[in-house]
């Protein structure tokens, strides 16, 4: 399991700042920051990028570059801001994300093949719904199977994420589990070991405070890993979220273990 950290996010207003300025300093020491608490890939989640996206996002990819050695993953919706992220990214850089819909298949795809990078499948319908269930979740990574395929790219670039629901949703405990059913079906579904990414965060979206969101990301973490979850995107920077990460994977590892 790959532990991706979220922390870098231009929605915080420090961050935001200094993107703004284009000053590096805060971006390289969240980056910095990560990397010490154990994040062996960083993804760079730029917001929309309204005004000039290529050069910010070239500024972010050429600041984490600069700073630390790890994979890193692109996150916008702004297509301009993720060709400009791939050609400063260099190797190590995936996609996050595409969907079945229409726009993003029409502007992502192209973008992968092109730079023959990984690429995140969001399990979402053509409409950006989430399904509700975990069959209309299989449907949606058939389907976006198939669209990966008839774009030229291989198979294996594919991370598939299904959707980790806020618990806050009406039905949020349902599709959770739902989740998890997903992560343990894909490989069968799809015939090939295909990878899973899940977003330990959107868990606790709108929970009363920082004990409550942690309690529940610790508690869901485990199940992720049992489950059979490739990369997981949490906040690195929680020390009590990383141990538990850190014990699921020594459980779950097919290494001998050892108490050390």
């Amino acid at each position: 399991m790959i532990i991706v950290a979220d922390n870098l996010r231009v929605t915080l207003p420090a961050l935001g700042r200094a993107v703004e300025r284009l000053d590096p300093g805060p971006i390289r020491e969240i980056a910095s920051a990560c990397m010490d608490a154990g994040a062996q890939a960083i993804d760079i989640n730029s917001g929309p990028l309204s005004r000039c996206p290529e050069e910010k996002m070239s500024f972010l990819v050429r600041t984490v570059r600069e700073t630390v050695d790890l994979p890193i993953v692109l996150d916008t919706a702004n297509p301009r801001a993720m060709a400009a992220g791939l050609a400063a990214g260099g190797p190590k850089a995936t996609i996050n994300g595409v969907s079945l819909e229409p726009e993003r298949l029409k502007r992502i795809l192209p973008l992968a093949r092109q730079y023959d990078c990984d690429i995140i499948g969001y399990l979402l319908g053509p409409d950006g719904h989430v399904p509700a269930h975990a069959v209309g979740r299989m449907e949606a990574a058939v389907a976006l199977f198939k669209e990966i395929q008839a774009a030229g790219i291989p198979p294996e670039r594919l991370i598939v994420d299904p959707i980790v629901a806020p618990l806050a949703w009406q039905d949020g405990n349902r599709q959770n589990m739902a989740v998890l059913e997903v992560i343990r079906t894909l490989p069968d579904l799809l015939g090939f070991p295909v990878r899973t990414i899940a977003g330990l965060s959107n868990l606790t979206t709108g929970a009363p405070g920082p004990d409550t969101r942690r309690r529940y990301q610790c508690a869901f973490l485990p199940m992720l890993v049992s489950a059979g979850i490739s990369m997981i995107l949490l906040n690195v920077l929680d020390p009590d979220i990383m141990r538990v990460a850190g014990s699921s994977q020594r459980i779950t590892d097919t290494m001998v273990f050892s108490w050390q």
